[in-house]
């Protein structure tokens, strides 16, 4: 029988610039691409997110030429029966350092090596694998601007070349898997962008030509195509960002720079992650313990579906239900309303963007929502309250964005869009109004800081009253 060595797919989901290829085709002339669909992953993930993946595995499978093998089930069952299928004497991975994928591939290894093969990990969906980068007392990074410092002393490799005369086995697949697959990528629910290597070229060749130079101004505007919209290939690694910052290693400007830092700002986020796996749905830091919060409710709700009356929340709100994808600015500017406003805790709005983001990176994701919280590193401070009026009309100055998302509000031209209520067409209008006083909420949220400050003074946690 024709050995061949496995490739193990997870969140590198290319042919391009993929390390475990070259690893695995110098153990054997033939290399098995291999993804599971794990359902400790597949059923947990929100509808958008299966989409995507769904549709980027159907995009994965023509460019491996028909020959990926697609299983479903525990890994931990079905890698040791693939890799006996295969005459395999080791699997290749790329490393993974989230909490549940962690665990989920220290038990692969151990059942692979009761079978006498080989978990062999290279490199890893990160430019610098989170926990290589520390500082010079040999403890992790706590706040980003260092780290972005150390992360770019460190550096990274150059883009892997694919392995020369690369031979792919035959595929192996399970036609119920491949059924589950294309019954996902048939969800017309959010309108998501093509899937696959080809398509997340063609966007990124047109950010470079046509967004990098004015990113370091465009980045902030909902209004404006001034993002990469990278985020959402990034996520299962159909590109690698060492791909990304290859292509930026020549441009200088205010755009390059400020692209590297949100790269960068990725790259944190993962290693605070990877040293803090419980910051995952826990606060990092303990300043806040004793902060009051409500419980979600008719208000929460109404943030969820884009009602709550201030135009700005709701067009973004809207957009994540349409897209499966909100600009970063808006990311911010909804957080702080259902945190500080509605005085929620973040991990309510962590789990509703986890459920409805294509693009869901759980470390970005997790530590971003913790930043507006106030709660994790680098966190904004508490009092720091967005207006989302203000926002609205800073970012979207002319209402396109509100417009292009609230269609009951397509009547009121111009910046007024982003108070309805002062217009002559108020009454006339199908939108609801304001829930919430925004004064008055944010002075409750003033309040509720106090008594959290005068609450820890006087209960400190166990971790605090043991230093």
């Amino acid at each position: 029988m024709t050995t061949s060595e496995i490739v193990w797919l997870r969140r590198d989901l290319r042919r391009h610039d993929l390390p475990t290829l070259a690893a695995a085709a110098e153990r054997s002339g033939s290399v098995a691409p291999v993804f599971v669909l794990d359902p400790a992953f597949w059923d947990t993930a929100g509808a958008p997110r299966r989409t995507w993946l769904a549709r980027t595995l159907m995009a994965l499978r023509d460019s491996y030429e028909g020959r990926l093998t697609l299983r479903l089930g525990d890994p931990q069952a079905l890698l040791p029966e693939i890799a006996g299928e295969f005459g395999a004497t080791s699997v290749h991975i790329s490393t993974e350092t989230e909490p549940q994928g962690a665990a989920r591939d220290a038990a692969a290894g151990t059942a692979l090596r009761e079978r006498g093969v080989t978990l062999v990990a290279t490199g890893s969906p990160y430019a610098v694998t989170p926990g290589r980068i520390r500082r010079a007392d040999g403890e992790p990074y706590q706040v980003f601007t260092p780290f972005s410092r150390g992360w770019r002393d460190h550096g990274w490799r150059a883009p892997a070349e694919e392995p020369a005369d690369l031979r792919l086995a035959d595929d192996r697949s399970d036609p119920s898997a491949w059924e589950v697959v294309a019954q996902a990528a048939c969800c017309d629910e959010v309108q998501l962008p093509e899937a696959g290597e080809a398509a997340a070229q063609e966007r990124w060749e047109w950010f470079l030509d046509e967004g990098l130079e004015r990113y370091g101004h465009d980045r902030d505007r909902p209004d404006l195509d001034g993002t990469s919209r990278m985020s959402v290939y990034l996520k299962f690694g159909v590109v690698h960002p060492r791909t990304l910052l290859a292509d930026l290693e020549a441009r200088t400007g205010t755009g390059p720079e400020r692209y590297r830092l949100e790269l960068a700002w990725r790259e944190f986020y993962a290693d605070v992650l990877h040293h803090h796996p419980d910051s995952l749905w826990q606060d990092l830091r303990p300043a806040l313990t004793h902060m009051r919060y409500d419980e979600p409710g008719a208000a929460v709700e109404a943030w969820r579906q884009g009602r709550t009356g201030f135009p700005i929340v709701d067009a973004a709100m809207r957009q994540l239900l349409g897209e499966g994808w909100m600009h970063n600015r808006l990311r911010m500017v909804v957080a702080s309303f259902l945190i500080k406003h509605l005085h929620t805790r973040w991990q309510v709005g962590a789990d509703h963007f986890l459920d409805r983001l294509a693009d869901a990176d759980l470390a970005s994701n997790q530590h971003g929502w913790q930043w507006v919280a106030g709660t994790g590193t680098d966190a904004a401070p508490y009092f720091r309250v967005f207006n989302p009026i203000l926002q609205g009309q800073k970012f979207d100055p002319n209402g396109d964005f509100v417009r292009r998302w609230v269609p009951e509000l397509r009547p009121i031209d111009g910046a007024a869009v982003h108070e309805p209520w002062r217009t002559a067409l108020a009454r006339d209008l199908d939108y609801p109004t304001p829930i919430i006083d925004l004064k008055a909420e944010r002075a409750e949220a003033l309040e509720r800081l106090s008594e959290a400050r005068d609450a820890r003074e006087t209960q400190p946690t166990e971790h605090e009253r043991r230093s």
